[in-house]
């Protein structure tokens, strides 16, 4: 009985591997049918669109370089205030300190000077006095900088983080100066497109809190690597600002107009999407047997997309219908 039970069983398997070698014929002889097209170049304009976060063109914290009590702050946020304003009175205990002391050096480097001109004191002696002079003036300066903290540049209030008479602390700045009459923004743009970006290009810049309103804004720099990760470089965008109805933090989008090329538009149907990726790819009929390529999308046309590959020439047989059903390697009918 168990001699019987396993020969049947050898005879199951062996029954089951013909089986599966027919279905396997089978398929691999299986044609599917398809119509393609044949690639050829296409002349476009290319226009491709980013979108960015605009930013003050500058942007500084007032955080002086000395800790201590605040005396007073003369702004409040949103105050616009000018190049040299007055912002924050710092505690001026040190400052008067230094200076005394600094006056105090100057009547000694008269004294030391009217010696070293009559004979009685080394040059050495004249010329530590004066180097010492020469550091506690630059101290006082110093001092006096972070004293009495003046704006910048020319600019709004836009963060206030301690009140008079607060201790301060260099954790967070007493204020927040930037601009809005020019305004800045930064794009990462693919390194395909590198030999064609140039600064002092013209570009649009589009807010959708402002409907049909066209907003000018130019290539400020192009910054000159590549990113090894992204395969993207930088550019930096300026926009004037006068009306200053744009703000920094705002969301825009903008057009890059890089010229007429040659490029390959197909189908957009044409593309498939690799299932719980981004991967995009497609398939021509080379000697009547379907081929898997990888591409990358372009510039979007209505129906139709732009893809990008070294792996696909002008001429091959790409694709249109029937390509969902398809595999890598599987037989085509070509229809007409």
């Amino acid at each position: 009985m168990k001699k019987t039970v396993i020969m049947f069983a050898a005879l199951t398997m062996i029954l089951s591997g013909c089986s599966n070698k027919k279905e396997n014929k089978k398929t691999l002889e299986t044609q599917e049918n398809v119509k393609v097209q044949t690639l050829e170049k296409s002349v476009i304009t290319r226009d491709v669109e980013y979108s960015t976060t605009l930013q003050g063109y500058e942007t500084q914290n007032v955080s002086p370089s000395v800790q201590g009590t605040i005396e007073h702050i003369y702004v409040e946020p949103g105050a616009r205030v000018q190049q040299g304003q007055l912002l924050v009175r710092m505690d001026q205990t040190q400052l008067n300190t230094q200076k005394l002391a600094l006056s105090n050096l100057g009547v000694e480097l008269g004294r030391v000077e009217t010696l070293y001109k009559s004979g009685n004191i080394t040059q050495q002696v004249y010329d530590q006095t004066q180097t010492q002079y020469s550091q506690l003036q630059e101290e006082v300066d110093f001092l006096q900088k972070n004293t009495f903290v003046k704006a910048p540049f020319p600019g709004v209030i836009a963060t206030k983080n301690f009140e008079d008479g607060e201790l301060y602390s260099p954790q967070l700045p007493v204020l927040v100066l930037t601009q809005l009459s020019k305004l800045k923004a930064y794009v990462n743009i693919p390194e395909s497109y590198f030999p064609k970006v140039k600064k002092g290009m013209g570009l649009d810049i589009l807010c959708d809190i402002y409907k049909n309103e066209i907003f000018n804004g130019k290539i400020e720099e192009v910054f000159p690597t590549i990113d090894p990760q992204t395969h993207t470089f930088q550019a930096k965008l300026v926009i004037p600002n006068a009306s200053e109805k744009l703000r920094p933090g705002m969301f825009v989008r903008t057009t890059l107009s890089l010229g007429k090329i040659e490029a390959v538009i197909v189908p957009y149907q044409a593309v498939l999407k690799q299932q719980g990726s981004n991967d995009r790819y497609v398939f021509v009929a080379s000697d009547s047997v379907a081929k898997r390529i990888s591409v990358r999308l372009g510039q979007r046309f209505d129906d139709q997309i732009e893809i990008l590959s070294d792996s696909i020439r002008e001429g091959d047989k790409l694709v249109i219908m029937g390509q969902a059903r398809l595999v890598d390697g599987v037989k085509l009918n070509v229809e007409k």
